[in-house]
């Protein structure tokens, strides 16, 4: 559903190939080029910024969002959440999903919305799944742009002991608790030097809340976690794209450390690194005009797919 005069588009659902039942939303005609939105840890499809949104429709792209598995108003897999010490031990179940398995949740989402091919755009574990998704479905993909993400190697990408110390706090019991929570996150992971909407910031983590089974989401995040680790080092993974791909992150992160961006960078062949100074593990307001430019600059200097024949609107997309 295009968003038109203020309104916010409404949530739909659809099941795809992996079992997992997606809620998304899609911004922009139809006919435009389509480019594809993954959150990151714990985020719902909410958390992208509407400034931020309707700066790439207004550029030209069909933008689609969704939300996670184990997050927001999409399925809950049946796993048993990794605890605490399976997490620090890295010790995961066999049969818990991974990364491949969130890429491939993507791609079950194009295919519903008979899209061909996508602009990548994920930030954190978003950057993952994207990275994921290049590399495995090199097809579906037209570019990537990875933001304050990282490849899985430990030695990279760490987060700074404050920023743990933060992570370890017992999970909220109430909608006040998770706002406030999250508030008290941002203002230490968040951009610098750029202004903080703390207002909207409450209001999404409120929102969160209410369309993500409150204090049961904790389960999910857990297991989005353990998808993480589960997958290991990717950096040989990612050696294989072979689509254009930018790769931004800012210098005052906290939660993914900058190495994680230039790992990145200096594992696609010919990524172009973009270092963004003041910005955190957060795409702030402030930032919004200046990402929305790179992200379509890049997209814009990719090269176009042959096609055989004209597209028609009732065939499949691509961008």
């Amino acid at each position: 559903m295009r968003a038109q005069d203020g309104h916010r588009p409404l949530d739909q659902f659809c099941t795809v190939s992996t079992g997992m039942r997606l809620c998304y939303r899609t911004y922009g005609p139809d006919y435009a080029e389509p480019l594809l939105l993954i959150a990151g840890l714990a985020l719902h499809l909410t958390s992208w910024s509407p400034r931020f949104i309707e700066g790439l429709v207004q550029r030209g792209y069909h933008v689609i969002t969704f939300d996670n598995r184990d997050v927001g108003r999409s399925s809950r897999h049946a796993g048993t959440p990794p605890g605490v010490w399976r997490q620090l031990t890295r010790r995961i179940a066999p049969e818990a999903y991974d990364l491949s398995d969130m890429a491939r949740d993507a791609v079950g989402l194009l295919d519903h919305l008979q899209i061909e091919q996508a602009h990548l755009v994920g930030m954190s574990m978003g950057g993952m799944i994207a990275q994921t998704m290049a590399a495995n479905h090199a097809n579906r993909a037209h570019s990537l742009t990875s933001i304050f993400s990282t490849t899985g190697a430990r030695r990279v990408g760490q987060p700074a002991a404050s920023t743990m110390w933060l992570l370890s706090r017992s999970p909220a019991r109430t909608r006040d608790e998770a706002a406030e929570g999250y508030l008290q996150m941002m203002r230490h992971i968040g951009s610098q030097g750029f202004d903080r909407d703390e207002e909207a910031l409450r209001a999404y983590a409120e929102e969160a809340w209410d369309r993500g089974n409150g204090a049961t989401a904790r389960e999910g995040v857990a297991r989005q976690i353990g998808a993480i680790i589960k997958s290991g080092d990717r950096t040989s993974a990612l050696k294989g794209i072979r689509i254009p791909t930018l790769v931004v992150h800012g210098d005052r992160d906290r939660i993914v450390h900058p190495s994680g961006g230039h790992a990145t960078a200096q594992a696609i062949p010919g990524a172009r690194h973009i270092t963004i100074h003041g910005m955190g593990h957060q795409i702030s307001e402030g930032v919004v005009p200046y990402l929305v430019d790179l992200i379509d600059g890049h997209a814009q200097r990719s090269p176009q797919p042959e096609m055989a024949t004209p597209m028609q609107p009732d065939q499949r997309r691509s961008a």
